[in-house]
């Protein structure tokens, strides 16, 4: 929607200077309200806005339709529906959306609610079946409008009637049951607006909305790619329908004209097995594959290689390799020339035979991979070095310009600046093509089935989109490194503002890749080191980080090879340690294992937790539910089949129908299986 938002100036004629309503064309038009002309075009704003435009199949004579904007402002829909292919327009039937009012007998104007987050607008309308289309155009205020290229939007509704049909034939029982959808306004409680015969009735949640958007924003990344994505589409679909039916029950609750139907979860929440763009399966245990140390021996492709088949039988799915590069730190996060992979690893040709060695034993291999910055070969006339060799010979127009030690000619950063090497300019078309040959060259010549993305705070998660769509990765993840919020040198206990942070940026990939749940990670320090556990639900009873909003897209860990191993930046609190894998090995979300912690006296530990999530199937949108989060212990149930303690405090599941069998239990934390 970049280029449609119009200003309309009056034009020009020789009597200009003698008319003052030709002067004062706005006062002209404020006295003559009911007079419409049509001025010639004097000045475009171009901006970046979006307008989402869902449409899910209700019951049989119900077409749910969701506006969500990001435009700032209040914004006005003016719309109206068609019964044919000629477009007509035409008052939808009552009720009408609330703040509605009609024009001219045509038209319903209708104000989108603000969001709670301040991102934008979205409302939410319910249509008959018999009605083919919807017709709207955007009213930003009294003088601007927003249409499509001169003509009117158009929303076919009779393909999605088609959709659900087609879709019923492959639909289980239970799957039926659930094709509804609940538009969210927040008030701090839920809001329910009394509907009978001549009122609009919806119930809108926090929680489910939230998980609804983020759901769309999945299947909006799945539908640029081809046929074989068709399964996570339907996984994606399957996600939505479950969140749906628990607005929909809250609908029901009011309107007696329902018939109450139980929907198993269960059979709702498990995603596909097919891959999607840079989601995997939804199944991944993620093992890092080095440490700070690794680099030098030489030869660390070569003491890794025997490690893959006890890295396979201990429950691994995916495995995190060094960066391969040439590099001017040994670690290789300086990378130079991009082409050359004979590293402080090893050679080329070892990474390939360990990454080929990986896949013989059924892991997936992800490559550490550096897009911010990039170290010059040479230095310009000033002695500044900012020229590149190698195969990628470019010059100071790739580094932005506001980098201010490497005297870039290229434009503004769209992040933060790394300060110790060049940041490169992702606007540069020439880059970005350089960059998106560069990583399908690797997919192609080493073997490798997706990203861990360095510093993505650096650039913009548009160009991410960008990088991902083109080398088409099975996973990917970024590490968007942020600092909590602290007040007087305490955790604050609500974190919501920076998890939106790394939400955002994930929403900038639209989805495309995950993000390290370093929010998580933060309040699991805290709450174990300060034995307060109560900080593990946040203010509605969810879990506090990106895990509790987003955990598809979240990879929870709690170390790293810049937090501890001989770094230890930011070190879990020691003793603790399996604590926090109880935790994250029981939880949604897809978890991350460090090398120095598998290759250890905690080998056993984990490898046991592993088990009974790959034997129950959690995976990373499975439910949790908050059973306690008190000062000295937290617990939950997931999926309804495992249940979880960590803390010294005392905690028993309940039993009720369940038989509740002791599976794990160490240092402060027990598991339990349902039988």
């Amino acid at each position: 929607m970049s280029n449609f938002l119009l200003k309309p100036d009056v034009s020009h004629s020789k009597d200009e200077g003698s008319n003052p309503d030709i002067l004062d064309p706005l006062r002209n038009r404020i006295r003559i309200s009911d007079f419409y002309e049509e001025y010639a075009l004097i000045t475009e704003e171009f901006v970046l806005n979006t307008v989402t435009v869902t449409v899910i199949s209700s019951e049989e004579d119900k077409n749910l339709v969701y506006f969500d904007t990001d435009m700032p402002g209040d914004v006005i829909i003016h719309w109206g529906v068609c019964r044919n292919d000629i477009k007509n327009w035409e008052i939808p039937p009552a009720p009408f959306p609330p703040s509605s009012k009609i024009f001219r007998q045509k038209a319903l104007q209708t104000l989108l609610k603000p969001k709670a987050d301040g991102s934008g607008s979205c409302g939410f309308f319910s249509l008959d079946k018999e009605i083919t289309g919807v017709l709207f155009v955007l009213n930003l205020n009294k003088y601007t409008w927003l249409n499509n290229q001169g003509t009117d939007f158009y929303i076919p509704l009779a393909s999605v009637k088609s959709f659900y049909h087609q879709r019923r034939k492959d639909l289980t029982a239970v799957e039926e049951q659930v094709l509804s959808i609940e538009q969210e306004f927040r008030d701090g409680n839920q809001q329910i607006v009394e509907t009978h015969q001549d009122c609009y009735q919806a119930s809108y949640t926090d929680d489910i909305i939230l998980a609804i958007r983020n759901l769309v924003t999945d299947i909006t990344s799945e539908r640029c790619k081809t046929e074989k994505c068709k399964e996570a589409q339907e996984s994606i679909l399957r996600e939505i329908e479950k969140l749906a039916a628990q607005a929909y029950s809250i609908f029901r609750r009011s309107t007696p004209a329902f018939i109450e139907e139980s929907v198993p979860e269960a059979e709702l929440s498990k995603p596909s097995k097919k891959s999607c763009s840079g989601t995997g399966s939804g199944y991944e245990i993620l093992c890092q594959g080095f440490n700070w140390e690794s680099h030098k021996s030489g030869r660390w492709y070569g003491e890794l290689m025997p490690k893959a088949d006890e890295l396979a039988s201990l429950g691994f799915t995916t495995v995190w390799l060094p960066p391969p590069t040439e590099s001017v730190s040994p670690e290789g996060y300086m990378p130079k020339d991009l082409y050359n992979l004979n590293s402080r690893y090893g050679s080329m040709e070892e990474l390939k035979d360990l990454v080929k060695r990986f896949h013989e034993v059924g892991i997936k291999v992800l490559g550490d991979v550096v897009l911010n910055h990039r170290c010059a070969h040479y230095q310009n006339a000033n002695g500044i070095w900012n020229i590149f060799g190698g195969r990628l010979t470019w010059d100071d127009r790739a580094i932005v310009a506001d980098d201010p030690h490497f005297q870039g000619r290229g434009n503004k950063s769209s992040g933060d600046n790394f300060h110790a090497a060049p940041n490169i300019d992702h606007s540069q078309e020439f880059v970005r093509k350089d960059l998106k040959d560069w990583l399908c060259w690797l997919r192609k010549e080493v073997g490798f089935d997706g990203w861990r993305l360095d510093f993505v705070r650096g650039f913009w998660g548009g160009y991410v989109k960008d990088y991902l769509l083109a080398s088409e990765p099975y996973f990917a993840v970024g590490e968007y490194w942020d600092s909590l919020s602290y007040e007087y040198g305490e955790m604050e206990y609500n974190q919501d503002a920076h998890r939106q942070r790394i939400i955002d940026w994930i929403n900038d990939t639209n989805g495309t890749a995950g993000a390290f749940d370093v929010t998580t990670k933060g309040i699991l320090h805290t709450a174990l080191e300060k034995c307060e556990y109560w900080r593990l639900s946040d203010e509605k009873g969810k879990p506090p980080g990106v895990l509790g909003w987003w955990p598809s897209r979240a990879v929870t860990f709690i170390e790293n090879h810049d937090t501890g191993s001989t770094q230890g930046h930011w070190r879990f609190p020691s003793g603790k340690e399996m604590q926090g894998y109880a935790y994250i090995l029981t939880h949604p979300g897809t978890p991350a294992v460090f090398y120095d912690h598998i290759f250890s006296h905690y080998q056993q530990e984990i490898s046991k937790l592993i088990s009974l999530r790959r034997r129950c199937k959690i995976h990373c949108r499975s439910m949790v539910k908050i059973t306690r989060a008190k000062r000295d212990v937290y617990a939950a149930e997931i999926d309804d089949i495992v249940a979880v303690q960590i803390g010294p405090g005392n905690y028993e599941p309940s039993s009720g129908t369940k038989k509740w069998i002791l599976f794990a239990e160490g240092k402060d934390y027990r598991v339990w299986e349902a039988s």
